[in-house]
């Protein structure tokens, strides 16, 4: 049995498991999230934390956050101002055997979807024709018949 290795280890791809990195991910956004509940800082409010993606070896952390209505360039500098806190709350409350070190960004997805939403009001999509209108499809469509008659669909 000496060429036979054995391994405790399941695949990550195994279906019904969660893989460590995005558990590590997600503990870490909690983590983040709930300390800034704590700060007092006004630059804060209305700051929301994504996502957050720590890479493999734990030693960084992009943290994805939004700010609805407000100046995100003040939230950048203030999570910043705040990261060491932030670590901290990561290395007291996660068992991890390095705290990663964050690094903040504003999120992508939510100002693509705010832009979508922007150029929609600019340019609306014209509606579909009402059924109930005259030159709309009703419920007893009129087809027209040989010879030039139309009558009701029976259907």
């Amino acid at each position: 049995m000496a060429g036979r290795r054995r391994t405790s280890r399941r695949s990550p791809d195994e279906p019904g498991r969660y893989p460590r990195v995005a558990r590590v991910n997600e503990l870490c956004r909690e983590i983040v999230a709930d300390e800034l509940e704590r700060i007092d800082d006004d630059r804060l409010e209305m700051v929301t934390i994504t996502h957050v993606e720590v890479v493999r070896d734990l030693s960084h952390a992009t943290v994805d956050f939004s700010r609805l209505g407000q100046d995100e360039d003040d939230a950048a500098e203030a999570l910043a101002e705040h990261r060491v806190r932030l670590q901290g709350a990561i290395a007291r409350q996660a068992r991890l055997r390095r705290t990663p070190e964050l690094a903040f960004r504003l999120d992508q997805a939510i100002l693509a979807g705010a832009r979508i939403e922007q150029l929609l009001r600019e340019h609306p999509l014209p509606r579909p024709a009402d059924p109930d209108q005259p030159g709309g499809q009703g419920d007893a469509a009129e087809v027209a018949e040989p010879g030039g008659k139309r009558s009701a669909d029976e259907g």
